[in-house]
């Protein structure tokens, strides 16, 4: 069973930087992707950034140019470094995965969540 785990989360001033880092435990035939999505109170949660396992990167338009994904070649580990951040990136951040199975089933996995809160 894959489960994430997230660290990394922060409070921090407009402007300044946070670097999560999510680490994958158990074992997937395929991972089709892993990435970051962020949920902000009384909203919906939003993709921020994913990267595919062939190494594609798929940015938000609110993440281009302030915030960049990568892991490591096993893919055991995604990073997401934040900069220039702002009060309206305050949110949880969830590390996700695409997988697939042996038998072609696909599955979603979340991690637990961690916050990141930029003050004004």
């Amino acid at each position: 069973q894959v489960q994430l785990a997230e660290s990394g989360g922060n409070l921090v001033q407009a402007g300044g930087s946070v670097r999560l880092s999510c680490e994958r435990s158990g074992s997937i035939f395929r991972i089709n992707a892993m990435g970051w999505y962020r949920q902000a109170l009384g909203k919906q949660r939003e993709l921020v950034a994913l990267i595919s396992g062939g190494g594609n990167t798929n940015y938000a338009d609110f993440a281009k140019g302030r915030f960049t994904i990568s892991r490591d070649n096993n893919q055991k580990t995604v990073t997401l470094q934040m900069t220039s951040l702002k009060p309206e990136d305050t949110a949880v951040y969830y590390c996700y995965l695409d997988g697939s199975w042996f038998s072609g089933q696909r599955y979603d996995y979340w991690g637990q969540g961690t916050q990141v809160t930029v003050s004004s």
